[in-house]
């Protein structure tokens, strides 16, 4: 589509500030350049603010006995906790249902059995060698000091052996049954342990036929037969210092099956969806109700999505500073590679005021929960494509689909995707239709272009394949709605901006517009000049890259003025008859060159875009009417004023009207 010409209508008075002098020139500085980075800031601005900490909440405080002052309804589904003590009662109780678990060792008392025989050979070689005080040596060697005051008895080979086989008895008998004191104490108030023997197999015990402690040595002592108290209590210290249990207990192991008993307790009784009522209006609050509010508050802060007051004003100026860099992506392009578009105030304004539309329209997508695919895209891209360029408008719907995925409502690939999808084909299509009735081509490519952007991803598995139909019918509807209401507002884009776009063009080149259908019919041989002239200049202008439209639609309203008087021009003249035979030169000059006046005050007056208006003044520039001023030089004796015998002007401004200039001239 060709780039569009400015319109010069007179910009609202705010905005003549920022707009071009009456000089020509622009206003250049820190005001000049200032007001539009302040626009820009302003956006990104208004934009942080509309999404001003993404799906974050915060969630007012209740107290016990508090009368809710609204409905209290849930951001996000949670799990309902049980009450604490309950659950911690509970799982105490499956922890101790757990048996202790213990580590069989079965070298264990065959190695106490070998100490002892050791022990006793000493003894024995002790006795023989030296009596009492060799005995007490070995007593003191071995530790076993608290058997000093009855070294004698060992000093009877018989009482030796007595003792000896009577311990080495008790290990042979209870080593299987016997726990160590202190290891007896970890099976306080169990049924069972858990042993884990040798060959890694595991067989329960019963806690009822273990014996540790004074049981277990009252147990020893009466397995003896009968004895004196010395014998006893040497048979007793024997047994203390020298444990024989060939179970070890396996704290590490108890405490993971006993954590894991407890942490197989149920803590929760039910579940809270998004969007339910937790506590409504009027209420009172009570314990069940914290432990809703706190578990909704742990949700919240789990999923990160719990404001953080301390932090909010770093997040917001990130976000912020984000948005500012992704917009200002699209202002240097302006800057550097469209000035004509930067140097318009009003231009930059009215893409800022589409940008900001279209998130404030996303800001209440978000809120709403509904769908990404509605978001109006093309809405910004089709004004923008049709008043500038494509290239222009692909450009921003890139900008924009980076700036909507990096909203958190919005921050995954897809909608990023969509945006590109939707807004190319949006820009590109604009090269399509020259016609606001052919609006439905919009509606048609845009549609495609999302269509098979979310075949692919459904392809690829990103899309659940029941969600495709709909999500199709979703961006259709966007498309739709989207188009309509660009087309329906593309009237008041032109006035804002003052440009004439194409459609405009082709409306006004209508032949029952009415100035064109009264040149038609009261002065029918204008009229056919007009058609010659417009086809010649429309080939002429193609030719050269010009806009051949609007030289086209110039040309139709060029001679407008004619139909005043249209006698007293020879393309409408019958026969021979010319009214200027009996009028003087400078009557004449005055009513040729009223062709032009009138007719830009009637199509001012008709409401002719200026683009299309400025083709009567400069269709002829300031020429000199000739024939009548060689005229008036030939009956006057004076030399006229050429002045009177020039045309207005001005001089063709653009090279459509100066074709519009020189095919007038050919043709006639």
């Amino acid at each position: 589509m060709s780039r569009k010409k400015k319109n010069q209508v007179k910009p609202p008075a705010f905005f003549q500030k920022f707009s071009k002098r009456p000089d020509g020139t622009w206003p250049q500085g820190a005001f000049y350049h200032g007001s539009r980075a302040g626009l820009l800031v302003l956006l990104a601005a208004a934009i942080t603010l509309l999404f001003p900490s993404g799906t974050r909440v915060t969630v007012a405080p209740y107290a016990l006995g508090d009368v809710a002052t609204e409905d209290f309804v849930a951001d996000v589904g949670f799990q309902i906790p049980r009450d604490s003590a309950e659950v911690a009662s509970q799982q105490a109780e499956a922890a101790a249902a757990i048996p202790p678990v213990f580590q069989e060792d079965p070298t264990i008392p065959d190695g106490v059995e070998i100490r002892l025989n050791e022990f006793f050979d000493d003894v024995a070689s002790a006795v023989e060698a030296g009596g009492r005080p060799a005995v007490e040596r070995v007593l003191t060697e071995e530790d076993l000091g608290s058997l000093m005051e009855d070294a004698d008895y060992f000093l009877d080979p018989g009482q030796l052996q007595t003792i000896r086989d009577a311990t080495l008895n008790a290990v042979r008998q209870f080593s299987n049954l016997v726990l160590d004191s202190d290891d007896g104490m970890e099976v306080l108030g169990a049924g069972q342990i858990q042993v884990i023997r040798s060959d890694r197999s595991e067989i329960s015990v019963d806690v009822e036929d273990l014996l540790w402690g004074r049981g277990f040595y009252e147990a020893a002592v009466e397995a003896l037969p009968p004895s004196t108290p010395v014998f006893e209590r040497t048979f007793r210290i024997f047994l203390i210092h020298y444990p024989f249990s060939p179970y070890e207990p396996d704290l590490s192991r108890t405490a993971a099956r006993r954590a894991e008993a407890s942490s197989a307790v149920q803590t929760t009784e039910g579940e809270v969806v998004a969007g339910e009522i937790i506590i409504r209006r009027g209420d009172q609050v009570g314990s069940p109700a914290l432990r809703l509010i706190a578990a909704h508050q742990d949700a919240l802060q789990d999923q990160g999505l719990m404001q953080e007051l301390g932090r909010d004003w770093v997040s917001s100026l990130g976000r912020f500073l984000l948005n500012l860099l992704l917009l200002g992506v699209f202002g240097l392009l302006l800057f550097f590679y469209r000035r004509e578009v930067y140097e318009s105030f009003r231009w930059v304004f009215l893409m800022a005021a589409l940008v900001f539309v279209y998130f404030l329209i996303g800001a209440g997508i978000s809120w709403q929960g509904y769908p990404s695919e509605l978001l109006p895209i093309a809405f910004v891209v089709l004004p923008v494509a049709i008043l500038w360029d494509g290239r222009m408008a692909l450009i921003l719907a890139m900008v924009l689909g980076v700036l909507t995925g990096a909203q958190e409502p919005f921050n995954d690939f897809t909608v990023l995707a969509f945006i590109t999808f939707g807004g190319g084909a949006a820009a590109l299509s604009a090269r399509a239709v020259r016609r606001r009735s052919q609006t439905w081509i919009f509606i048609a490519l845009i549609t495609l272009g999302n269509t098979l952007g979310i075949a692919a991803f459904g392809l690829m598995g990103d899309l659940e394949p029941g969600s495709i139909p709909l999500s199709i019918l979703f961006a259709a509807m966007n498309a739709t709605v989207s188009a309509i209401l660009a087309m329906g507002f593309m009237p008041v884009f032109e006035w804002f901006t003052g440009i004439t776009t194409d459609q405009t063009l082709l409306e006004w080149a209508d032949p029952n517009r009415s100035l064109i259908k009264s040149l038609s019919l009261e002065a029918s041989g204008t009229y056919a000049h007009t058609i010659n002239v417009a086809n010649l200049a429309e080939a002429a202008a193609t030719a050269i890259g010009a806009n051949g439209l609007l030289t086209r639609v110039g040309v139709y309203y060029h001679d407008v003025g004619k139909m005043l008087k249209p006698q007293y021009f020879v393309e409408n003249q019958p026969g021979s008859r010319n009214p200027h035979d009996k009028l003087k030169p400078h009557t004449s000059a005055t009513i040729v060159r009223e062709h032009v006046t009138e007719g830009e005050r009637m199509a001012r007056d008709e409401g002719v875009p200026d683009i299309v208006a400025r083709f009567i003044p400069e269709h002829h520039g300031t020429q000199l009417i000739g024939y009548f001023y060689e005229k008036a030089k030939e009956e006057s004796e004076e030399e006229p004023d050429e002045l009177e015998f020039r045309y207005p002007g001005p001089k063709p401004q653009s090279k459509e009207t100066a074709i519009a200039m020189l095919a007038d001239s050919i043709e006639s």
